[in-house]
């Protein structure tokens, strides 16, 4: 599976060589950081759970905070 975590900051526009205008949008992407691997041993399946963002603590729950 491919695929991008990020935050989107807005639109743009580009213009090619020829004058054409193509729409884009301005994402920022990262750091991602790894807050948990899922194994097939112990969860069923395997995965990798990421994290994106930084926010400050006091607004984590202790349960948060712990798997963090």
């Amino acid at each position: 599976m491919k695929g991008l975590l990020g935050k989107k900051l807005g639109m743009a526009q580009v213009f090619d060589a020829d004058g054409v205008v193509t729409p884009v949008t301005i994402i920022e992407a990262g750091p991602c950081y790894v807050t948990q691997l899922k194994t097939e041993k112990t969860d069923g399946y395997t995965a990798v759970q990421i994290g994106f963002s930084e926010v400050k603590e006091k607004r984590l729950s202790k349960g948060q905070q712990g798997h963090l």
